[in-house]
């Protein structure tokens, strides 16, 4: 459960059965192409709140695009007049041709610089929107805590938010301007190459007929051809990018997991068995490496002969018109150039192939995590009959179960049904099973919801969750006193007479220090920082999770009734199954395991006085 919750309201979902699950996971064949889903996910950038600068953005782009494509056109009648003048030799000419480039070359900075801001404003745009939708959607009712046990590829998703999210805006913004630049230039050098070629008179049979434009068709026939060549070779550049990508995660995960829990580790003296579980996940990063580079090495052995091949024949199918006198140096020069552009054009999937193969990799990581969360969603959450509600109501003054029934991911049982009410000021120990006692506290807190039934908190009323572990941002200790809520909003009075009452003042002078306060305090100090938290939220409901099984007793014991004492009209649950902590529970539940699922009984039991605890 990290670190705590209140005010818990609105209603969370439940459980499917297994065929439902498996269902789940595989593909549905009517689903939406890939195309429609990335449009369906990320084309609401245009549409949003700012779609009006969104868009003008998106119009100056295009624009500076064509100014881009002006570049090519204007040097390829520059060449032209550039050749004549050196065929003609004319000084005169050759000094306003140097004159005409450098005003060229002016104006392509100005589009080159004017383009390059306005893309990154748009990438980072959207790269922005679609990392906050979702992480609104990840990061909502325990959705975060929930996925993990659903089936499907949706693993690692802090790696597909961070990295994923980054390629899919930043690579596809890219494409479609190279995609956009080529099809403009196609347009352009089209109408230029048809012009150039003449028309080519050909004997068929005795008898002559006329070929206008010939050079556009060879062209055409000429980037067909290699497109085709390069798309047949590149198909299983694809999967090697989609298994690289995957196996990368896998290490960054595994790295991420080590810097989080390192303290742990050294104790334990893990290092060697870390090395050895990240030396073989980075076999499978090499495995994926090597796969990718054999697929390329087939794709570069085609592209090194298709580029040096584009250059040198453009010249030599315009060679023999030059040779007979029909055209000029310049014009020569000038058909090649277009020829070139024309076949550089008609060849951007060649060119293409490898970055878009990524891009489509992190697109479906992308949208197979939001697609598992609207499945989450859809098939758990918003099911009425088929999952554990929580609600709050005001007639209630109770925490009551009504029919409730846990069940894990798959549809197995975890908790057969049961009836219970918690009333106000009531204490309660729960033990037994351990599995069911932990689902038994997520399914309150409305992050585990398979199962069925209904569970009723008062309206109104703080609710405080402590895990065994709790939770501790990267942040200033006042920051992580008042988690979730703001430091701006504790006091340094209330904060300092807090970590005194539970045993840290050593940490009264350390509020606004910024720290890793899980790698700087023990696990005993971490819980005592818990109980902290507890007296400066004051909750009208408190779920304690093993929250002191750290502590020796006399610590125990101290933590306990420092809390009955600050919050003696609190209604306290508890998970644990410590001997001492009878004393402080006036009611036991006991989760018991039979047949492979649990039932829950009540034993009735009283508060010891105080002076027979201490004993």
């Amino acid at each position: 459960m990290g670190g705590m919750t209140d005010d818990t309201d609105g209603k969370t979902g439940g459980g499917k059965t297994g065929d439902d699950q498996s269902a789940a996971g595989r593909p549905d064949n009517g689903a939406p192409g890939f195309t429609r889903r990335f449009l369906m996910l990320a084309g609401g950038y245009w549409f949003g709140r700012t779609r009006v600068t969104v868009w003008a953005m998106t119009v100056a782009l295009v624009v500076l695009t064509i100014g881009q494509v002006s570049i090519p056109v204007l040097i390829n009648l520059w060449s032209e007049r550039l050749f004549d003048a050196l065929e003609q030799r004319s000084m005169d000419r050759l000094m306003t041709m140097i004159g005409l480039v450098g005003l060229i070359i002016v104006y392509n900075i100005v589009i080159v610089v004017l383009h390059l801001r306005v893309k990154r404003r748009l990438q980072m745009g959207w790269r922005d929107w679609l990392t906050r939708k979702l992480l609104e959607d990840w990061l909502r009712r325990g959705r975060h805590h929930q996925i993990a046990y659903l089936p499907g590829e949706h693993d690692n998703p802090d790696g597909r938010i961070a990295e994923d999210i980054r390629i899919t805006a930043e690579v596809a913004i890219d494409l479609g301007h190279s995609l956009t630049y080529c099809a403009l230039l196609l347009v352009s050098f089209t109408n230029i190459l048809w012009m150039l070629s003449g028309t080519l008179t050909v004997t068929v049979f005795g008898s002559e007929l006329s070929v206008p434009g010939h050079l556009l068709y060879v062209a055409l026939i000429y980037a067909v051809v290699g497109t085709s060549i390069a798309m047949l070779i590149g198909q299983p550049l694809v999967n090697a990018v989609n298994r690289r990508q995957g196996y990368e995660a896998d290490f960054r995960f595994a790295l991420a997991r080590i810097r989080e829990n390192g303290q742990t580790i050294a104790l334990l003296h893990g290092e060697s068995a870390e090395r050895g579980h990240l030396t073989g996940l980075f076999a499978g990063v090499a495995r994926g490496w090597n796969r990718q580079t054999a697929a390329l090495a087939n794709m570069m052995v085609f592209s090194a002969s298709y580029s040096v091949l584009s250059a040198a024949f453009p010249i030599l199918v315009a060679a023999p018109r030059y040779i007979t006198g029909a055209i000029t140096l310049g014009v020569l020069m000038q058909t090649a150039q277009a020829f070139q552009q024309t076949v550089g054009a008609l060849s951007w999937p060649i060119d293409n192939l490898p970055r878009a193969a990524e891009w489509r990799a992190s697109v479906e990581r992308v949208l197979n995590l939001h697609d598992a969360l609207v499945r989450l969603d859809r098939e758990v959450c918003d099911v009425p009959d088929g999952h554990i509600q929580v609600v709050r109501a005001d007639e209630h003054k109770s925490l009551t179960f009504t029919g409730v029934a846990i069940d894990e991911p798959n549809g197995t049982a975890v908790v057969h049904s049961f009836d219970l009410e918690v009333r106000p000021g009531d204490r309660v120990l729960i033990g037994g099973d351990a599995t069911a006692t932990i689902r038994l506290f997520r399914a309150v807190a409305g992050v585990w919801p398979w199962g069925r039934g209904l569970i009723t908190l008062p309206a109104h009323t703080r609710v405080f969750f402590m895990p065994e572990r709790p939770y501790l941002p990267h942040a200033t200790l006042r920051a992580v006193l008042a988690y979730p809520g703001t430091a701006s909003s504790l006091a340094d009075d209330k904060a300092a007479d807090a970590l005194v009452s539970v045993g840290l003042p050593d940490l009264v002078d350390r509020l606004d220090s910024l720290d890793r306060w899980d790698e700087v305090l023990s696990v005993p100090e971490r819980q005592r920082l818990g109980f902290a938290r507890l007296l400066i939220r004051r909750p009208d409901w408190i779920f304690l999770e093993d929250a002191t099984d750290s502590l020796d007793p006399p610590a125990e014991e101290e933590l306990l009734t420092l809390m009955e004492r600050e919050l003696p009209n609190a209604t306290l649950l508890t998970i644990g199954h410590h001997a001492g902590l009878d004393a402080h529970h006036g009611r036991k539940l006991v989760l018991e395991r039979t047949n492979g699922a649990v039932t829950l009984r009540e034993e009735v039991r009283e508060v010891l006085p105080a002076t027979e605890s201490a004993a």
